[in-house]
């Protein structure tokens, strides 16, 4: 290991003085199992996959002369005890009560003194348990992370442990059955083959989503070409201030994470394929009504706002690189359009119009003299950012295959970028193995129930499906009781439904997903109604979305 300091790159220095105790530049991600982990086992993968980065042992100095470039320093104190931290959650241990946790960890700076991450195993998570990691967005980009993440994992449950987990005889087994690289060439190997499959199997997804992901030199060269950036630079200087909103106002310290529960990603490429528009169009149209919809439920008139989109301008070649190296675009989404259909053809409109620009080079070339500038001309640039946007949003296509840590399989995963320039909210969509997910970090005096947009996610996804003929819509409830399965299913997973709840469907007959997936949202309300004036204000939307989903899983 190099013990030589390292000068931070301008834009790394960029996201560490944008740090503030009310918006933490931190990534922050989640996952889930359904069993409990082996601790002797990811200690091992710790030890030996993770801090082969070497920057996870690495802090962050600064020079004692003032205005001078911070660097990285191997922290000569290192111990991994500070940053492996084990918790249980409270009964009930759902994912209410994980939600929580993270909303917590992400009103909680990370240590200054000591390389910048920090991973707490959860305990008591739905019979399972859950990892939640935090780093600082300094150290790398969400690209970045999935390359480290590819390295953490396996393709079977069995997978050998890494070498220094083993006993002698162990290792020389295992080297006697990986001649030429041995185990941590196997790794790499295996690392780099995963993330070649997931750029083959989503290749589409990737490219669908922005052309600079799978050739990002086009977008780097936009920002070497002068014309094409003083137009874009002139476009990003003339964009108005974004509206007043409920997402807009002063940051407090403390924070709120929701995430859906995940949605078949075969259902995203079909109502694609109906509308001739792209996967990230599909998600992105669903995202925005349901901020439309948080937006009437709250009194709000929706009116359009823009979400600055992070563009990845690596290399296929750099993606195992630390730092950042992405520029950022600014969409407008149309809240404003009240038909689902309408409103997924004008954001396929604005993305293609997006697609061409020049804008992420500019943006790229911000951060750059961000990461140069004092701190007053840092803040005047986060108050432009602040002024001319609203969210940020991101779409990361994950491995398309389940991945395996420590011998047990990831169920789902989520993560949260930072909401640079001040932002009180962040809008993160994922795909893994099949699946889709949708993830809002808010400030909490701003908006204090993300899970509302969550909800609503589901109803604009599913009246996208309805429209398009895609999905029959749900038949009444005496067509629905009748020759349906007696197999009794656990309905308090479902987000919203609680025991008594779950007794009110069951004495109605309705005892497993399948027959809930097919209960009319209407009826649904009307039979909660009738049960007594507490349940009357509960909201029932996205409950049929939820359990066909837990049904398509189950069989």
């Amino acid at each position: 290991m190099s013990s030589k300091n390292e000068p931070l790159a301008n834009v790394d220095a960029a996201w560490l003085s944008m740090d503030d105790p009310t918006n933490l530049m931190m990534i922050t991600g989640v996952m889930t199992f359904k069993n409990l982990l082996n601790m002797d086992h990811l200690m091992a993968i710790i030890n030996h996959r993770w801090l082969k980065f070497e920057r996870f042992k690495q802090r962050v100095s600064h020079p004692r002369l003032p205005g001078g470039t911070p660097y990285w320093e191997v922290d000569p104190n290192f111990d991994l005890r500070a940053h492996i931290r084990r918790v249980a959650l409270p009964e009930p241990g759902d994912q209410n009560a994980l939600q929580e946790l993270v909303s917590d960890l992400m009103s909680t700076p990370l240590d200054p003194s000591k390389p910048l991450w920090q991973m707490h195993i959860v305990e008591n998570f739905e019979g399972g348990s859950a990892i939640i990691n935090r780093i600082h967005h300094c150290i790398a980009d969400g690209m970045a992370l999935m390359y480290v993440l590819f390295s953490l994992t396996d393709m079977t449950p069995d997978a050998p442990w890494p070498e220094e987990a083993t006993t002698v005889i162990k290792k020389q087994k295992r080297e006697s059955s990986n001649a030429g690289g041995g185990p941590i060439g196997s790794l790499f190997k295996q690392g780099v083959s995963i993330a070649r499959t997931t750029r083959s199997v989503t290749g589409k997804l990737v490219q669908e989503s922005w052309t600079t992901v799978n050739h990002p030199s086009r977008a780097t060269g936009f920002a070497q070409t002068g014309a094409e950036y003083s137009k874009a630079a002139a476009r990003l200087a003339l964009y108005s201030v974004d509206p007043a909103t409920p997402f807009k106002g002063k940051l407090g310290v403390s924070k709120k994470g929701a995430w859906s529960r995940p949605l078949p990603l075969k259902d995203v490429k079909r109502i694609k394929a109906a509308t001739s528009t792209t996967v990230n169009d599909v998600l992105v149209a669903a995202m925005s009504g349901a901020v439309r919809r948080y937006m009437l439920e709250k009194g709000v008139d929706p009116v359009d706002f823009r979400a600055v989109i992070p563009v990845n301008m690596r290399k296929p070649e750099e993606m195992e690189q630390m730092g950042n190296k992405f520029g950022l675009v600014f969409l407008s989404l149309p809240i404003s359009f009240a038909d689902p259909i309408e409103r997924l053809a004008e954001v396929n409109k604005r993305m293609t119009a997006l697609k061409n620009s020049a804008e992420a080079g500019v943006a790229l070339g911000i951060l750059n003299a961000m990461g140069l500038s004092p701190s007053e001309i840092q803040s005047i640039i986060l108050k432009t950012f602040a002024m001319k946007a609203t969210t940020v949003l991101t779409n990361v296509p994950g491995p398309p295959v389940p991945l395996f840590l420590a011998g047990s399989e990831i169920e789902d995963i989520m993560f949260w970028v930072p909401q640079s320039g001040r932002l009180g909210m962040g809008i993160s969509i994922f795909s893994y193995a099949g699946k889709v997910y949708m993830g809002v970090a808010t400030d909490n005096g701003l908006v204090s129930d993300p899970d509302r947009i969550v909800d609503h996610f589901y109803t604009e996804f599913d009246l996208l499906l309805i429209r398009l003929n895609l999905r029959e819509p749900a038949t009444t409830k005496t067509d629905r009781v009748v020759n349906k399965s007696t197999q009794v299913d656990d309905l308090t997973v479902i987000n919203g439904i609680g025991p008594k709840v779950a007794d009110i469907l069951y004495k109605e007959g309705i005892t497993n997903y399948d027959q809930l997936a097919e209960f009319e949202v209407t009826a649904l309300e009307a039979l909660l109604a009738t049960a007594g004036d507490q349940y009357q204000r509960m909201d029932a939307t996205s409950w049929p979305v939820q359990a066909r989903y837990l049904a398509s899983i189950r069989n």
